[in-house]
Formats: C-alpha cells, structure tokens, sequence
C-alpha cells in the first residue's frame, strides 16, 4: 500500500518478473536503469531510478528532469527531448 495515498501500490513492470525478494527486485531495476543508461548516453540523456520511488527519472544534459511511470513513457519522453525517434538498432550503442 503507498504510505503517501492509501491506495494499493501499482503491480511492478514485466521486466520485474521472476524477482523473489525485495534485493532481487533491486538488483533488477538498478540493472535496467545500466542498460537505459548504455543506450540514452549517445543521445545526452540519462535515466536515473533511486528504487525506492515508482517510475524513473529521464534527465538531459542541460538539466531538466522528467519523472515518467514506465518504460514506454520514458521512450516517449526520450524522442520528445530529442525531437526524433530513437532508432534501438542504432549503432552508436550497439558496437560497445
């Protein structure tokens, strides 16, 4: 249940699937965070995720911060900073 609202926390995201145990889910979205993070460099962005929140932090170099729910917010949020999609075959990324 959130502390803040009263209302039963949100389900967490598929890619949270199989973590038995609160390290577990840990590990798995600091994880998540490093791979976002591996992709959104070449772009000027970052993802940030202090696992204690809900959601994920999408941050640009000239400081502006965006809290976004999920990953396909955070991919909406991505090409809106940008102005362009975000091709995920690009190699800017794939060749590290």
């Amino acid at each position: 249940m959130c502390n803040a609202c009263g209302y039963p926390a949100a389900p967490g995201p598929w890619t949270e699937a199989g973590a038995a145990t609160p390290g577990d889910r840990l590990r798995t979205r600091f994880h998540r965070v490093a791979v976002l993070n591996r992709i959104l460099r070449p772009y000027g962005l970052s993802a940030d995720d202090g696992g204690w929140v809900p959601g994920l932090q999408l941050g640009r170099l000239t400081g502006e911060r965006v809290l976004v729910g999920d990953l396909g917010a955070l991919w909406q949020e991505a090409e809106r900073f940008l102005g362009h999609p975000i091709d995920p075959l690009d190699p800017r990324y794939l060749d590290d």
